[in-house]
């Protein structure tokens, strides 16, 4: 039997334009032979549906698609539907078989995931009771993405004579996770001696990306077939009795090839299910900017994209000249919009204000503050979404500006450390080289003032981002950090900052996260609070 996985890029709240492309993914799979289709989790209404979950004419158009779907699927096709299912006054994450004209069967969810980006529990009742459901001589059980990870819902099914998992996911990316999903799916089989079928969404939504990477394993845990990351794709594969048979596998990606994917991906799907006619960024010659201009091209074409040089009186002539050279090397619309005059009128306006004050961070971050309102101006004007150009590293520890750097509704870079950004930069240049070399190679500086750079009060990227990992994604103490091998000051200093700016990043735009935490949902720290242990 040909069984066919729709790795769909889904909607929030489009369960009528979901429900089409199910049917029409499900009519191509149908005319391919295949007998039996799987959809993501929820991929008719999409995932996270966060707080639409509580309105009731949100689960007016569900049940509404759902009964479109049960009247033009083909009859002759067993197709499995993710979508929240009310029954009572219950909310369940629901997966529905659908065959001859009508739903067959459906399965709640067990497992309700309550950590990092997950939030199910504040919407769903976790189900109790498995399904199985036999199909061309075939007996399959249900699981729903987090009842994967734990033994319960698993064994459950093999006591109900399935044969074979099924498994529909919403699993968002992030780096190494696919090496994770590997081995939580063969330790399932180990339990049950039961094959298994991983189908997962693709596609941004808002920071979260979801990368796909639908696979198969048999009852020994072998891969037998798996489609490309990040790319939305109706993949087929035989199973033959209860085991699937060997087909494509795709290609593994390198790290930084995943996580450029992944980003361009995250603002692709951004910006266009969104309806901005395109970008606006500034282009600044440092390698954080180069890179987002780089993402974004590739990402939307150049005609979306628009770069703009703010250049001040701190503005190195290199700099000038390399992000020229990137904006002719990489075609997009440029412009030149010198601050000086700005700047030197804003301070001319608060100089009986600060008269006796030295120059300080208040002039620097005026600068930053100017640009800001240049980009958003440019904006309102013409549409254009404002990309900013922090990386993770920044973002940490505050070495960037409210209203100005930050300034913007999309941070397309905010999760990705200093070092990576180096790594990707790179990869990007073997693909064809844009960024201009010097821009990698030399010191990176704000230039908010005189002979400024970034390591003038930092610790070296290497060391800060190793601090950063420690502190934020694996909650280790400062001591802990410290027993690392790094020194007490720089554990001190870096932690002290990534305490102190929280505020800051609270009102940051939403970007694409790729880290196991970034600063978005999975990282909530109080703004006030006095940290003593």
């Amino acid at each position: 039997m040909k069984l066919a996985i729709a790795q769909m890029n889904c909607m929030v709240g489009a369960m009528q334009k979901n429900a089409e492309h199910i049917l029409s993914l499900a009519n191509q799979a149908y005319q391919s032979g295949a007998q039996l289709l799987l959809t993501p989790e929820l991929s008719l209404c999409g995932y996270p549906p966060e707080d639409l979950l509580f309105r009731q004419d949100f689960h007016d158009a569900n049940q509404r698609a759902l009964q479109w779907l049960e009247q033009y699927l083909p009859p002759a096709m067993a197709v499995i539907i993710g979508h929240p299912h009310k029954a009572g006054n219950k909310l369940y994450n629901a997966a529905s078989v659908i065959h001859s004209g009508r739903i067959q069967a459906t399965y709640h969810k067990h497992h309700l995931p309550n950590y990092s980006v997950f939030d199910e529990e504040r919407y769903f009742e976790a189900g109790d009771l498995p399904v199985m459901f036999e199909w061309q001589g075939v007996r399959y059980g249900i699981l729903i993405c987090a009842d994967s990870w734990e033994p319960g819902p698993a064994l459950q099914a093999l006591q109900a004579n399935a044969q074979v998992l099924l498994t529909i996911n919403a699993s968002p990316y992030h780096m190494h996770k696919q090496q994770t999903r590997y081995q939580v799916l063969r330790d399932r089989i180990k339990e049950t001696g039961l094959a298994m079928v991983y189908a997962n969404m693709v596609g941004g939504q808002d920071e979260l990306v979801f990368d796909g990477a639908s696979f198969s394993m048999n009852s020994q845990g072998e891969l037998m077939h798996e489609l490309p990351m990040f790319e939305e794709q109706l993949g087929y594969f035989d199973i033959a009795g209860t085991q699937p048979l060997p087909a494509d596998i795709a290609a593994p990606l390198p790290i930084e090839a995943a996580v450029y994917k992944a980003l361009r991906l995250g603002l692709q799907d951004y910006v266009n299910k969104n309806k901005f006619p395109g970008v606006v960024l500034g282009l600044s010659g440092g390698i954080d900017s180069a890179l987002t201009l780089a993402i974004a091209v590739d990402a939307l074409g150049k005609e979306r994209v628009k770069a703009v040089m703010m250049p001040s009186e701190f503005t190195a002539g290199i700099s000038i000249d390399d992000a020229a050279e990137m904006a002719r090397v990489i075609d997009v619309e440029y412009s030149v919009l010198p601050i000086k005059p700005l700047f030197d009128g804003f301070c001319d306006t608060l100089a009986g204000e600060f008269a006796g004050k030295s120059f300080d961070t208040t002039e620097e971050n005026l600068q930053a503050r100017i640009r800001g309102m240049l980009l958003m101006a440019i904006s309102n004007k013409f549409g254009s979404l404002v990309i900013t150009t922090g990386n993770k590293s920044e973002t940490a520890v505050g070495y960037s500006t409210l209203y100005g750097d930050m300034a913007g509704g999309f941070a397309l870079i905010k999760d990705v450390p200093k070092t990576l950004v180096y790594r990707l930069a790179a990869y990007r240049n073997q693909i064809s080289p844009v960024i201009p070399e010097r821009i990698i190679t030399r010191a990176p500086s704000a230039e908010l003032r005189a002979n400024q750079t970034d390591q003038d009060s930092l610790p070296a990227y290497e060391i800060l981002d190793a601090i950063m990992e420690a502190y934020v994604e694996k909650d280790l103490s400062i001591d802990a950090i410290i027993q690392l091998g790094y020194s007490r000051a720089d554990v001190q200093r870096v932690t002290r900052l990534i305490d102190r700016n929280e505020y800051k990043r609270r009102q940051a735009a939403v970007g694409v996260r790729i880290t196991e935490r970034g600063f978005g949902k999975d990282r909530r720290y109080p703004i006030t609070c006095n940290l003593t242990f």
